[in-house]
Formats: C-alpha cells, sequence, structure tokens
C-alpha cells in the first residue's frame, strides 16, 4: 500500500518558491531545501523532480500569482494611461522598497542568473516578458484609441521601452540604496507618453 503524503505540496511549493526568490537557485542546496522546507529528500524528489525542476515549478508559481495582477491593473475599463503609470510607479516603489530589496524580482533573478545557460529558465523568462508586454501594448494602444496617446507615438515600441525599464528597475532597486534612482527613472520614462 502506497504512503499517503505527510505534507501539502502546494504549501511546500510556496515555501520553496520564497527561500529560491530569496536566496537564488545556485545559492540554494538541496540540503537547505530539506532544512527550510522540513521534508526529506527523497519527498521532495518524488514529489517535485530535481532541484531543478523545482525551481522551474517554483518560478511558474510565482508567474500564476504575478501575472492576473497585472492583467487586472492593466485592463480596467476607462482612462488607460493612468493604469499604466500607476504600474510603473507601483514597480519603481516595490523596487525601493526594503522587501524588493532584499528579494526583487524572482522573473528578473532569473533572467540574470539562469537565463543565460538554461533554456528552461530562459523560456519562462521570455514567456513572462512577453505577457507583461502584451498587457502595456494593448493598454497603450487602448490609450491610443481613447486619445490619451498621441497618435505619433508607437504603443509597441513604448510597450518595449517599458518592459525593459521595469527590468532594470528592479535590477537597480536591488542593488541601489538610493530609492530616487528608480523613482526617477520612471518618471522620466512615464515622461514619455505624454
Amino acid at each position: 500500500m502506497a504512503r499517503t503524503k505527510e505534507f501539502d505540496p502546494d504549501a511546500v511549493l510556496q515555501s520553496a518558491l520564497e527561500l529560491f526568490w530569496r536566496r537564488g537557485y545556485e545559492a540554494t542546496s538541496v540540503t537547505d531545501l530539506v532544512e527550510h522546507l522540513g521534508i526529506g529528500r527523497a519527498s521532495i524528489y518524488a514529489t517535485f523532480g530535481s532541484k531543478h525542476e523545482l525551481y522551474l515549478k517554483a518560478l511558474d508559481r510565482y508567474a500564476e500569482m504575478r501575472d492576473p495582477l497585472l492583467m487586472s491593473d492593466l485592463s480596467q475599463p476607462g482612462p488607460a494611461l493612468p493604469a499604466v503609470r500607476a504600474l510603473v510607479r507601483r514597480f519603481a516603489a516595490e523596487a525601493a522598497s526594503p522587501e524588493g530589496r532584499l528579494n526583487g524580482c524572482f522573473v528578473t533573478n532569473t533572467a540574470a542568473e539562469l537565463a543565460p545557460h538554461d533554456p528552461a529558465a530562459a523560456r519562462r523568462v521570455e514567456i513572462s516578458w512577453e505577457h507583461i508586454e502584451t498587457l502595456l501594448h494593448s493598454a497603450l494602444v487602448r490609450a491610443q484609441a481613447q486619445g490619451e496617446l498621441a497618435e505619433s507615438r508607437d504603443p509597441r515600441a513604448l510597450a518595449h521601452m517599458l518592459l525593459v525599464l521595469l527590468q532594470g528597475v528592479r535590477v537597480v532597486g536591488k542593488a541601489s540604496d538610493d530609492p530616487a534612482r528608480v523613482r526617477d527613472a520612471a518618471e522620466q520614462a512615464l515622461s514619455l507618453l505624454d
């Protein structure tokens, strides 16, 4: 007879996400996972696969948590440009916060640490970025159709620029103790939407 799991895989995955997010992939050993998750190595492997597979599942979980929030922020009825501005300002504020400095963004961290040499991680990063860019592009197209954004502006190019800004804000926010850097950069980028 098979034994039943004595732990909640969903809660363990969330706990693994938090550890990987805080420490990164390379700095987190399987021993660290065993201690942090409170389950045995065999249980980790049987439930989630390798450390790498667990990391990718944690990254997928992160996207599942964050993506609906972004969609909600940028898909509200009414004026679209204020929603774009609010999103950029929120990213800047989060990046400059103590928690933002500690953890950064899990996707951005993965892009810097694993994407250059890990195709599975790179694919997930790219999917996340494409999703953000698509949401921004749609909001900017809507803003243009509603007369909030000049016809001379290119919504696709602006979406590219904002994505790069948001990712850069996350990196600089994590490494800098000067919140004005990210705040000023965000405001300068937003001035391009006038």
